[in-house]
């Protein structure tokens, strides 16, 4: 499955079981020892792996570990990205940049022309040198269908390397703001290795035996964990200046949230990234626990939970019965009642806290909205939706019933409960809004297919720009299958339009994605294709016992994200394990 930055509660984790045994895995080898990454002895059996030197980590993957293969990025095993391969550049997300990684360094040469210098002396794990030919064999693989960049190649033209160290992007138009996602979110991967392999082999194969350029290399594997040792020889110790901490990763995939607490608590694992409630008392409790924040909400905000109703469907094709709902919802009781204020409230545009900047907040005093029952059934009496039958709850427009259906996964605890507040809330408007649970793969089809009356979903992280969350929200065109962006089908040309033409902005140019983002702003509050719910925390809880220094908002300590979920070690989870210190030392 695709990571979210929500993490399933305890009832999901049999029903992805299936999902991420995708592929197979191997057994872990016999007890003894086996070679590391550069000939160094090292134990096979994780119980042997020394304490001081070992971190323990949980809370992405939740059965065993389907696959090596950094072209899936929703269901690789931990650390196949961002450890074993890497990406040309990484995202500072304190600084609102791109910082240079496997590239020394990149810029635009004119308005369709892109070059990059790559870092001299970096080794694949093989000993074979990276080259531009590597980059351009990376890119090219998304000239097949099924490759998830393959979108990119609608607008880039050629990739061609001019030397070992050079790499040549020319595009037929300038989609700054997708490109610098992609500089940081594409694995480079090794032509001597993936060269000849299928399509199908590309997208669908294991890759028992990764070689990448990253700093970790896959040591071990089994049912219900895979372990990653540190390469000595990694070019990043003197082109970077850092080096990881942890000689060993050790990523277990645990049953329940229940199960990582009992861990972290016991001081078997040193990092949980998973979703825990009575995170409060943990951390005022002598436990020797750490989160960003030491007052609510504990964490950093990750993405934005969306409720999404489905615009094809009658009454939330209707513009004003959206906005009604809106102002039905009350996402104060979700924050305190369901999330003890371990997340915020989304602001009426849904834009995380860390793109406040953007905010054209004319555009929200004028046009947004709030928690208000009473202005809810004015909007919906006044919209044509009565109740004809006395029975507390409106009728669609020609009289029939109305009782809408939210779905969200099984399992998902906070959300179902999210779902049961806003039928709570809904209800005092005069909305009828049954909740619905059905299994995670069930509810994936459903979305797909457009078969669903309203559910929630916060499928965009944090990224470079804003323009990931306008695509998502206003993606055209619709299609049979939406599989990733506009779940909704909001069908608005002129929305789309701005979209693209936000793209075409520079990503320096802040004022000028401003003026494009308030218009994209006020078309959101007049429209209410989705409606924002509140802000998913970049959960990351630290265990003090073994290692120290974990990222805080407070003082001299990193400001990075301490988390090992896929596509966020690109954003400073990396970088917060090389600040990581023995909490012996």
């Amino acid at each position: 499955m695709r990571n979210r930055a929500r993490i399933m509660i305890p009832l999901v984790a049999a029903g992805l079981l299936a999902t991420a045994c995708t592929g197979g895995s191997t057994p872990a080898p016999p007890a003894g020892q086996t070679q590391g990454s550069q000939g160094a002895v090292a134990p096979a059996n994780p119980d042997q792996l020394p304490r001081s030197e070992t971190l323990y980590t949980t809370g992405t993957q939740w059965g065993p570990p389907a696959n090596y293969n950094p072209i899936r990025e929703w269901d690789s095993a931990v650390g196949t990205k961002g450890l074993v391969y890497e990406t040309l550049f990484h995202y500072d997300t304190t600084a609102a940049k791109l910082t240079p990684w496997l590239a020394e360094s990149g810029s635009w040469t004119d308005d369709s022309t892109y070059q990059l210098k790559l870092r001299q002396g970096v080794k694949w794990s093989d000993g074979n040198p990276l080259t531009a030919k590597d980059v351009v064999f990376s890119f090219e693989l998304g000239k097949m269908e099924t490759i998830p960049y393959h979108n990119l190649w609608t607008w880039l033209k050629t990739v061609e390397a001019v030397d070992d160290q050079t790499v040549k992007f020319t595009f037929s138009k300038a989609n700054y703001q997708q490109w610098d996602f992609n500089l940081y979110s594409r694995s480079i991967l090794p032509e001597h290795i993936w060269k000849g392999r299928t399509e199908k082999e590309v997208l669908d194969g294991v890759n028992e035996n990764p070689v990448g350029t990253g700093s970790y290399t896959f040591m071990s594997k089994d049912q219900d964990r895979v372990v990653l040792q540190r390469r000595d020889d990694w070019w990043g110790k003197t082109a970077l200046n850092m080096e990881p901490k942890p000689r060993y990763i050790v990523d277990i995939a645990t049953p329940s949230n229940e199960v990582a607490l009992g861990l972290l608590m016991q001081k078997g694992l040193d990092l949980s990234n998973n979703f825990l409630p009575g995170v409060a008392n943990l951390v005022k409790g002598n436990f020797g626990l750490t989160t960003y924040y030491s007052e609510p909400p504990y964490h950093l905000s990750a993405n934005t939970a969306w409720l999404v109703p489905n615009n094809t469907k009658k009454p939330m094709n209707d513009p004003a019965f959206r906005k009604a709902l809106a102002s039905s919802i009350d996402v104060k009781q979700i924050v305190e009642g369901v999330y003890g204020n371990l997340v915020k409230a989304a602001s009426p545009t849904g834009l995380l806290p860390q793109w406040e900047q953007f905010v054209d907040q004319s555009v929200v005093s004028s046009s947004g909205f709030a928690f208000d029952a009473a202005k809810a059934k004015k909007l919906l009496s006044d919209a044509g939706y009565k109740d004809t039958d006395g029975d507390g709850f409106v009728e669609n427009k020609d009289g029939s019933k109305m009782n809408l259906t939210l779905i969200v996964p099984s399992g998902w605890t906070d959300w179902m409960e999210s779902a049961r507040s806003i039928a709570t809330s809904a209800k005092s408007a005069g909305i009828q809004i049954t909740p619905d649970f059905p299994d995670f793969n069930a509810l994936v089809e459903k979305r797909s297919r457009g078969d669903y009356d309203m559910l929630i979903n916060n499928e965009r992280q944090l990224s470079n720009s804003p323009y990931t969350y306008y695509e998502y929200m206003f993606q055209l065109p619709i299609q049979k299958q939406q599989n990733t962006v506009n779940f909704a089908r909001y069908d608005n040309k002129k929305a789309w339009d701005l979209v693209q033409q936000l793209d075409q902005v520079k990503t320096d140019d802040i004022e000028g994605m401003k003026k494009i983002i308030s218009q994209l702003q006020q078309i959101h509050l007049d429209d209410m294709p989705v409606i924002p719910l509140w802000y998913n925390g970049l959960w990351a809880q630290s265990s003090t016992s073994v290692w120290k220094n974990w990222p805080s908002g407070a003082g001299s300590a990193p400001k990075t994200g301490a988390v090992m979920w896929r596509n966020w070690l690109e954003l400073g989870g990396f970088e917060s394990l090389t600040q990581l210190q023995p909490s012996g030392s």
